[in-house]
């Protein structure tokens, strides 16, 4: 199995790498921000650099758009997981529609109550949707929720 992790660098990086015991022993790559604390977390693992900002910025959105398809035509995983933030949606929808990936969407530990755009975003190509607080399946009533991950 070939398991992509896409997120923004700082928390959302920090709650993908949390996962390790599930990805560690798979074959992987990284789509994140190139900064400092992606690069040193990330640094034996392969990674591409994506646009930021991503949050309500159009040409990156676009940019992140063909990045994701030229990166996943390249890779072609299986799985796709996210935390978020904003560069995950090219990645959940190209990899849906054109790919036939699995995609796995983690909404974050901070949202107890309301949703982040970008979990309603992808929330309708998600194939699993995990939350980690109750509250949130008012909001997305076909998601899982595992509970806190810290």
């Amino acid at each position: 199995m070939k398991v992509c992790l896409v997120g923004s660098s700082g928390g959302h990086l920090t709650h993908l790498y949390m996962l390790k015991k599930f990805w560690d022993d798979k074959d992987r790559f990284w789509v994140t921000f190139n900064k400092e604390d992606a690069k040193s977390l990330l640094k034996d693992e392969r990674m591409y650099p994506c646009y930021f900002p991503t949050n309500r910025n159009f040409i990156n959105l676009v940019k992140n758009t063909i990045l994701a398809w030229k990166i996943l035509k390249k890779e072609k995983p299986d799985l796709i997981i996210s935390s978020g933030a904003a560069v995950a949606v090219p990645f959940f929808y190209i990899g849906k529609l054109f790919f036939h990936t699995k995609n796995v969407y983690i909404e974050v530990f901070d949202r107890v109550d309301s949703p982040t755009l970008t979990g309603k975003m992808v929330y309708p190509v998600a194939d699993k949707f995990i939350l980690q607080w109750e509250e949130l399946k008012k909001i997305y009533p076909k998601a899982i929720n595992l509970g806190s991950l810290f």
